[in-house]
């Protein structure tokens, strides 16, 4: 799993979203990231996760949250998810593992027996400036915007 800590600066990244339009992280600086890592699109658990986020993203944006989700899906794979669902936020692709392998959420897996290599489910929530206030290593998929939100009042809470 990651080896990043809370703490730490989350390391920099460039991608593009399910429009095609070009995304980096030092574009938020100033504001606080929920970045979510998801195996897969249309897959029941990643569906119920992303649901929960787009039924709460009222509450996330108003925390001042900007949501990014991240897999190793396409554009085409995104864009059809995101219209599915109605999914308010950013879909960033990421087939070449280049994001996934920065925040080290790629790695053996294990189900019915059968060891494999895919993505684990990890969300980071950075603040303002950049540097990873929490990690939830296995988010709640259908809580995980209550885990957020949560989080993010402990954090603001130690930096008053």
């Amino acid at each position: 799993m990651t080896t990043l800590t809370e703490g730490t600066k989350a390391p920099a990244f460039t991608g593009k979203d399910q429009d095609g339009n070009t995304v980096k992280l030092s574009a938020c600086k100033g504001q606080a990231v929920v970045l979510y890592f998801y195996p897969e699109d249309m897959t029941p658990t990643c569906t119920d996760q992303a649901c929960n986020l787009r039924d709460n993203f009222a509450a996330l944006k108003k925390a001042g949250l900007v949501v990014l989700g991240v897999s190793p899906d396409d554009a085409a794979k995104h864009k059809k998810f995101e219209a599915r669902y109605n999914l308010p936020f950013t879909l960033l692709t990421d087939p070449a593992h280049s994001i996934i392998s920065k925040y080290g959420v790629w790695g053996e897996k294990q189900m019915y027996g059968r060891k494999y290599m895919g993505l684990h489910r990890t969300t980071f929530l950075i603040d303002e400036k950049g540097i990873i206030r929490k990690i939830f290593l296995k988010p709640k998929s259908k809580q995980h915007s209550e885990e957020i939100l949560a989080a993010w009042q402990q954090v603001k809470g130690m930096t008053k």
